[in-house]
């Protein structure tokens, strides 16, 4: 039982011992002038309504983490806004779309989640059908080693070339199966791109301080998932539909 549960069925226990305290006599209330025998059938007595009340202690949790949740949920939105300009300003996060857009979309993603790759149909789709969108990528490598290697020579190639960044992005998106080094290399290679001078600039320490930087902010958002988005003062975490979407941007212009 994770620790928190654990504590949170300790909490109702309490409750229960507290209510049955209630009904001693006032002398007898404090645990320290209880019998031994008191004290036994007290403990037969949590017992027995554990027992045949198990649903209490489950509800009683599930209340728990629902109030948890949505604080952490409503905290996140606060924080969309404490942390805006390093959502939405960040000079080592890649760009496409309009740099001057009205409305700028943040996703966190990572080059092996199954639903960053089927969303991206959508992210195209919304990019084509709206020219007035500014796009920050957010490299989010959660998925392992290989996501991790995927992002630091993402991110290499954009400061090496940020011309070449979004097909590189594209082809990394859209590949099936594994990204092993070799096939990440391979793919940069097939885009006229010098994969050994890429190999070499993933190893750059400031790559090391984007990402820490990407995991600290996701952290701060409460993002623990990919995809995730950021539009306006609104974060939309999961494969958001082309209409979710739209009705965002329209919502983050006022309109």
């Amino acid at each position: 039982m994770p620790l928190s549960r654990t504590l949170h069925v300790v909490a109702v226990i309490a409750v229960i011992v507290t209510a049955l305290f209630s009904v001693l006599p006032p002398a007898q209330a404090d645990a320290g002038n209880l019998t031994s025998d008191q004290r036994l059938e007290i403990n037969k007595l949590i017992h027995q309504y554990i027992l045949d009340n198990p649903q209490v202690i489950l509800k009683s949790v599930q209340r728990m983490q629902a109030g948890t949740q949505q604080k952490s949920r409503q905290q996140a939105q606060a924080n969309v806004a404490a942390y805006r300009e390093q959502l939405i300003n960040d000079p080592d996060a890649p760009i496409i779309g309009n740099a001057k857009g009205n409305v700028t979309i943040v996703e966190f993603f990572d080059y092996r989640c199954g639903y960053c790759k089927q969303v991206f149909t959508t992210v195209q789709e919304l990019l084509k059908s709206d020219d007035n969108i500014r796009y920050v990528f957010k490299e989010f490598p959660i998925l392992g080693p290989d996501s991790v290697f995927a992002s630091r020579v993402a991110l290499a190639l954009w400061r090496m070339d940020k011309s070449k960044y979004y097909a590189f992005h594209t082809a990394m998106i859209l590949n099936k199966g594994a990204l092993p080094e070799s096939r990440v290399l391979s793919l940069a290679s097939s885009l006229g791109i010098d994969a050994i001078a890429l190999r070499s600039a993933a190893e750059a320490p400031e790559i090391n301080k984007i990402l820490a930087r990407n995991f600290k902010l996701a952290e701060a958002l409460n993002i623990n998932g990919t995809p995730a988005f950021v539009i306006g003062d609104e974060l939309i975490p999961g494969a958001a539909d082309l209409a979710t979407l739209r009705q965002k941007i329209n919502q983050a212009r006022g309109s």
